[in-house]
């Protein structure tokens, strides 16, 4: 078995046997007063208000360079780890890919029970971005998990042992389960996933007791020929054509989910649309309700109360679904309770929380799809040339479908009353698929392919890569006061404290504590392996810890990924193992091209449709699936059909696609991805060839 596929046992981690837990029940006082224990995190948030700030002080900016590692726990999958982990009565709770819950002692590191829910690895296909899991709910001695295969499962606190579970989901379609669930009011609230490849978003409530399904909101209208569900979606079936969007839907709720007490509403996000293009999805326009839109509901009833949309017939994915915080802040017009979000479009929305108002709407990046929006309808003015679908024309747009934030936790903190976000400048070169034609269970984009010179044909200087920052934005001044040194190309999850830092990873490896102040960066540890999910901090007897999962990607898929739970305190000795020396990273390796053009513009189609959101970096590929282009498998059309065609690899996530393409189709991918393998060796040669010394110049005889 790989060394990375293997569960490493620790001096503190050598047994998982079940042993008793003695944490306390949390209940419904609990999470309403969880300012009054400080020392724990019981909500994936911490509080209610999702504001992820810990108002623990003894890790400050004048000791912080005395933080050290307590102790670590390394796991056995070398997928995604997104997670922030829960901490309650000295028991701290996380997931991991493939929805894997753990329990440790907060204090030594010691395994308590792991929950494995077996989801089986075929259903890897089923999602766009890799297999993670962002973290459990707690309530009633009992720990909430969704499956990445769409079960709600409860487990007992004390022993990991399951106490019941439901199917959230059609199983039979592709809808994943990737989202933390939230509690209220006695009820266990979770979405899923699964806008690309086409399914009906919703939210559903379940009583926490017995799994008991007690409400759905859908968040997309459903086949016109049957009755709607409430008096919302009747009208929401207006704003739509065509028939898409009942037979493949879109909308999902995968993340940012938040109740708040004070208005007893759940508050939620929704994705794109199926397909992205709008004009391909709903001929003869529409704003596509409830895409992309912000919505909340009665706790109790799921019942409509307010919606606010973001980026009407939205086409470059930028989805909704970002973390959603609360707050009181003190605006011009006066004190108001509020939701934010720093939404996946380049605009950072503040909207009243009880009524939906839009209060601000500020660009937070480079933002070139947009000019602004218009306060007083709260539409965004567009920028006709970025709607390319309409125009038929190529388009290159900022941010770009990673979006300048997408589920990354950030926090605010009402010790300086900023919000410490995660940005990424990025950008994307959109075209529209002429001939695009819906494929239920792949990916639904109805993009088309672009020139690789696009960049310069179009004369634009966006950025062709992605850079990362760790920014403090004022939400009351509405503007930008510091941002951090370029942060790789993802940019990893948030907490501030009351010790003045912010805490942040890093993709590239790096794991950091900024001043809140104006950022400079006052400590940082290696952690081996990329970091992408948010930390959280805890104490107890007196002792402050900070808890970090770590582990998404390294250099590349062939050198491998650490997924590992980090624990830090001041004065911490433990130590990491040592790595060894990295393999060398994957280069170009192609076999002699083959194939004329139309075998090349086949493998291209049947790549764009089936491959992309996987395996290239603007969609799934973070380093934890392979670049194509350097696979051996490239260089045998044997080995090749062995994975695409037989699923070998199933077990793993890599699915046979027997029944979606023939093994022609699988030739024609292998040919132009030889092709593209070829043109990146070209360009990597040129780009590393020494430069050729100036001519010696001979004096002429004098």
């Amino acid at each position: 078995m790989h060394p990375m596929l293997r569960l490493v046992c620790t001096a503190l981690l050598c047994s998982w046997t079940a042993q008793a837990v003695q944490a306390a029940p949390v209940t419904d006082a609990r999470l309403a007063n969880a300012d009054n224990e400080p020392g724990q995190w019981l909500s994936v948030g911490r509080n209610r208000d999702e504001q992820r700030f810990s108002p623990l002080t003894r890790i400050n900016t004048d000791n912080v360079s005395q933080l050290g590692l307590a102790w670590h726990a390394d796991f056995d999958t070398n997928r995604g780890q997104e997670a922030s982990p829960l901490m309650i009565d000295g028991v701290l709770y996380v997931t991991t890919a493939w929805s894997k819950v753990y329990a440790f002692d907060a204090v030594s590191g010691k395994a308590l029970w792991q929950y494995d829910p077996k989801v089986p690895g075929g259903t890897g296909i089923k999602g766009c971005c890799d297999v993670v899991n962002r973290g459990v709910a707690a309530w009633g001695g009992r720990i909430y998990v969704g499956s990445y295969d769409g079960r709600l499962i409860a487990l007992d606190a004390k022993t990991g042992k399951v106490v019941w579970q439901v199917v959230t989901v059609d199983q039979t379609k592709p809808y994943t389960s990737t989202g933390a669930p939230r509690i209220a009011n006695g009820k266990v609230i979770i979405g899923n996933g699964g806008s690309e490849i086409g399914v009906r978003g919703y939210v559903s409530a379940y009583d926490a007791k017995d799994g008991t399904l007690l409400w759905r909101f859908y968040t997309v209208p459903g086949d016109p020929s049957k009755p709607y569900e409430n008096e919302q979606l009747r009208k929401a079936a207006a704003t739509w054509n065509g028939d898409l969007y009942w037979k493949l839907g879109g909308g999902t709720v995968w993340d940012g989910i938040a109740y708040d007490a004070r208005t007893n509403l759940v508050y939620f996000g929704t994705a794109n649309g199926t397909p992205w293009v709008a004009e391909a999805r709903s001929p003869g326009g529409g704003d596509n309700l409830f895409l992309n839109s912000i919505i909340a509901v009665n706790a109790d009833t799921g019942a409509y109360v307010w919606h606010y949309q973001t980026t009407p017939a939205e086409t470059w994915d930028f989805d909704a679904t970002s973390p959603v915080m609360l707050a009181d802040l003190d605006l011009p017009a006066g004190r108001r309770h509020v939701l934010m979000q720093e939404s996946k479009n380049g605009f950072f929305y503040v909207l009243d929380a009880a009524s939906g108002q839009l209060l601000s709407a500020d660009k937070y990046t480079t933002v070139t799809w947009a000019s602004h929006v218009d306060m007083a309808t709260g539409r965004p003015v567009e920028i006709a040339e970025a709607r390319f679908g309409k125009t038929g024309k190529p388009a290159i747009v900022q941010p770009g479908g990673q979006g300048a934030h997408s589920w990354h936790p950030y926090s605010f903190s009402p010790r300086t009353g900023l919000v410490y976000m995660p940005v990424v400048e990025t950008s994307t070169a959109f075209a529209p698929d002429p001939n695009y034609v819906a494929r239920p269970g792949s990916a639904n984009t109805a993009m088309g392919r672009t020139s690789p010179t696009i960049y310069n044909d179009l004369h634009s200087d966006a950025p062709r890569t992605s850079r990362a920052y760790l920014v403090a934005w004022d939400p009351v001044a509405r503007r930008e006061l510091w941002r951090s040194e370029n942060r790789g190309t993802i940019a990893s999850g948030v907490l501030s404290t009351a010790g003045g830092l912010v805490f942040q990873g890093a993709q590239k490896g790096e794991f950091a504590a900024f001043r809140d102040s104006d950022g400079m960066k006052l400590w940082s540890a290696d952690p081996q392996t990329g970091v992408v999910a948010a930390p959280i901090s805890y104490e107890i007897k007196g002792v402050q810890y900070i808890a970090q999962l770590a582990g998404y990607g390294s250099r590349d898929y062939y050198t491998g990924n650490r997924s590992r739970l980090l624990v830090y305190k001041l004065g911490g000795k433990h130590t990491l193992p040592p790595t060894g020396e990295l393999p060398p990273a994957r280069t170009f390796n192609p076999p002699p091209a083959f194939g004329d053009e139309a075998l090349l513009a086949r493998g291209a189609d049947t790549y764009q449709v089936h491959c992309v959101m996987c395996h290239e970096t603007q969609f799934g590929n973070r380093g934890l699936f392979p670049d194509l282009r350097v696979s051996p498998m490239i260089n045998s059309a044997d080995s090749f059909r062995t994975i695409v065609m037989d699923g070998v690899l199933e077990a793993r996530g890599m699915v046979s696609f027997r029944d979606r393409i023939t093994p022609a189709d699988a030739e024609a991918v292998r040919a132009y991805l030889v092709r593209r393998a070829i043109d990146g060796k070209a360009a990597q040669a040129a780009v590393t060839a020494p430069v050729a010394a100036p001519a010696q110049r001979t004096a002429a005889p004098r």
